[in-house]
């Protein structure tokens, strides 16, 4: 197994007081996180999925990272406790199912809790990135303290994590929150089709802002890299590029506007913008001028991700925490 990033090791609380794990499944990378059970970290592992994204592939890097970390700690299987996991898609979390999710190929119906549990003898519980993200926010991140928020994940495309009262909206069918498919003014409204990124995502997504850039170069005769990525357009915005900032302008109004409307129905007082383009300085300066021309005495406070890359994985770490509270109590 690749051991690919940094093991960070503290002094260890008693080895009698256990320890949790979290898991964040993602589309290329395995990372996994090794806590106490109040949440402090005492080691993290990265490896890669590419080429292995199968469920039992997957299952085998996460018991063999388990091991790494418990031995480099000087601790055994007999001190893990429980195990937090998230994927990206659609989570069935009463019943520990991954129902479906475009980014791990081969996935579906597959019970991952079930197979954590056979794998590594301890109660395990899952659900979807974006949601393990929002606990994590409202637990350490820039929503602490909050009962009720929204975190979007905007990277390649856009998913929400909805907390009122303190819980996860979840939805009857786990769809809460699959905002990325929302159709809003300045989106398409051709009818979805399997495969096709939803109607926000195909404008204000990461992949949608490349779309958008590379449709105008076209129009206007303009010469373009392929290879350009959302972060060179938006660095070409912030040094003064005035075709990329009205690109910015144009693919952050429709996610304003999707903010807005969130607003309206569930009055939250607060927004989070996580994922690799929802932090970027210039695209959130962007939706937040973009929202705020729609100003509205319920329009909701607009702020960035205090955890950043960490958030699925400490999230993770949390759900692994509550899990082994419940079953304790």
């Amino acid at each position: 197994m690749q051991h690919a990033t940094e093991t960070i090791r503290h002094s260890l609380a008693p080895a009698t007081q256990g320890y949790v794990l979290g898991v964040d499944i993602g589309g290329t990378n395995l990372r996994l996180a090794l806590a106490s059970r109040k949440g402090r970290i005492v080691s993290r592992l990265c490896t890669t999925t590419v080429g292995t994204r199968n469920p039992e592939d997957v299952l085998r890097q996460i018991v063999d990272g388990a091991d790494i970390m418990l031995q480099e700690q000087g601790l055994g299987r007999q001190h893990l406790r429980c195990i937090g996991a998230g994927a990206p898609g659609i989570t069935d979390v009463d019943n520990g199912v991954v129902v479906a999710t475009s980014y791990l190929f081969g996935w579906k119906d597959v019970p991952l809790a079930r197979l954590l549990e056979e794998a590594l003898h301890v109660p395990a519980a899952i659900d979807n990135d974006v949601n393990l993200a929002t606990l994590a926010e409202g637990w350490a991140g820039t929503a602490k303290g909050e009962t009720d928020f929204v975190f979007l994940a905007v990277g390649t495309g856009i998913g929400a994590g909805i907390m009122l009262r303190g819980a996860l909206l979840r939805g009857k069918d786990w769809l809460a929150g699959e905002i990325g498919y929302m159709v809003v003014p300045g989106t398409s409204e051709a009818p979805d089709a399997p495969g096709i990124p939803g109607a926000l995502e195909r404008v204000s997504g990461g992949e949608g802002i490349r779309t958008v850039w590379g449709e105008h170069c076209s129009a206007r005769g303009m010469k373009q890299s392929p290879e350009v990525t959302t972060a060179e357009i938006f660095e070409l915005a912030r040094n003064g590029d005035e075709f990329s900032q009205s690109i910015v302008e144009q693919c952050a109004t429709p996610l304003a506007y999707a903010i807005h409307n969130m607003a309206l129905v569930l009055n939250v007082p607060l927004v989070v913008m996580g994922g690799s383009v929802g932090t970027n300085p210039m695209y959130l300066s962007a939706v937040r001028a973009a929202l705020q021309r729609r100003s509205h005495r319920s329009t909701p406070v607009l702020g960035a991700s205090g955890l950043d890359r960490d958030a699925q994985l400490i999230g993770a770490v949390r759900l692994a925490m509550s899990k082994l509270a419940d079953r304790q109590r």
